[in-house]
């Protein structure tokens, strides 16, 4: 697969530092989803291209604030040359975040933002946008009016917060006749994700509208959807093969998305450009994309969706 959009720009070669390539450490939310998988790769492209070093580590869950922490500060000890962060809790990763600075290791945080000014740049997608463009999907498939529930993320993580907000705001804006009529948290995890819908379905008799927040509970809110071969309309958030199934069947109306590839590839990018001297954009806020059935066999939706992960990662 071919990426001159993304991978256009020069990057700063470094010389070698000590006999060695400067090393940059990226620690994701998680490692399972496909969307931390897409992130890597972009990571490691933009690191081809600068001739610099990715030391890539994660939790394997995205609740897991310890294990982040410890990663970063195992990082920081190392004395890598900059850290790429994605923060699972915005209060939690603030001292790690202040920690790395005052060592002299600049730090971007991407896809989710943190609660102080010690970074370099934040690289993310425009998450309460994203949200609003949810919410007028919603409006606008419901014909405005019906009862709809949200399945959420997990209190404290920024970048869904953010989506969760946008889309209630716009409801609560454009659509008065939309009644969200509850909100329950599936923790990043597809089998809570699946229990919590379960228990709104249940609760909540004749719903018209669903809105799932990030990966794991739209795939969690779809098999509890297909379970009961409900007609409530869904809209979800992210992608994976399961997603795109899903919309192709139609049981998703729609799905919002992000560019994890870009995400992971300017985020390293912005860390390179400051180890060379440079000043990376503070905010880099990556534009969302609603898509539907129909726009899945277009040819840049297909580049989006289909990051070549064999290259990069070698699977």
């Amino acid at each position: 697969m071919k990426r001159r959009t993304l991978l256009a720009a020069p990057l700063v070669l470094f010389a070698c530092k000590s006999g060695g390539k400067r090393v940059i450490g990226v620690v994701p939310k998680g490692r399972a989803h496909l969307f931390w998988q897409s992130v890597h790769a972009g990571a490691e492209a933009a690191a081809r291209e600068a001739g610099i070093e990715i030391s890539w580590n994660g939790p394997a869950t995205e609740t897991d604030f310890n294990t982040q922490i410890q990663i970063v500060d195992a990082m920081i000890n190392r004395r890598v040359d900059a850290i790429c962060l994605a923060p699972i809790d915005r209060k939690v990763m603030v001292s790690v975040v202040d920690r790395a600075s005052k060592s002299g290791i600049p730090v971007v945080i991407f896809d989710s933002g943190v609660d102080t000014e010690s970074f370099v740049s934040q690289v993310a997608t425009d998450n309460f946008a994203a949200g609003q463009l949810a919410a007028g999907r919603m409006g606008e498939i419901l014909q405005g009016k019906g009862r709809i529930v949200i399945v959420a993320v997990q209190p404290g993580a920024a970048s869904t917060m953010a989506r969760e907000e946008g889309f209630e705001t716009r409801i609560k804006e454009k659509f008065p006749g939309i009644e969200i009529v509850d909100k329950r948290y599936g923790m990043a995890d597809f089998a809570k994700s699946l229990a919590v819908t379960e228990n709104m379905l249940t609760a909540h008799s004749g719903l018209a509208g669903l809105f799932a927040s990030n990966e794991s509970s739209a795939v969690g809110a779809a098999q509890a959807l297909k379970g009961r071969k409900s007609n409530v309309k869904m809209v979800g958030f992210d992608w994976s093969p399961t997603l795109l199934e899903d919309l192709k069947s139609g049981l998703i109306d729609s799905l919002v998305v992000q560019n994890p590839f870009k995400m992971g590839y300017e985020s390293v990018k912005a860390a390179v450009s400051k180890l060379g001297g440079g000043t990376p954009a503070k905010i880099n806020n990556l534009p969302p994309r609603l898509i539907v059935k129909d726009d899945l066999e277009k040819p840049d939706v297909k580049e989006q969706l289909n990051p070549d992960l064999e290259k990069y990662l070698g699977r």
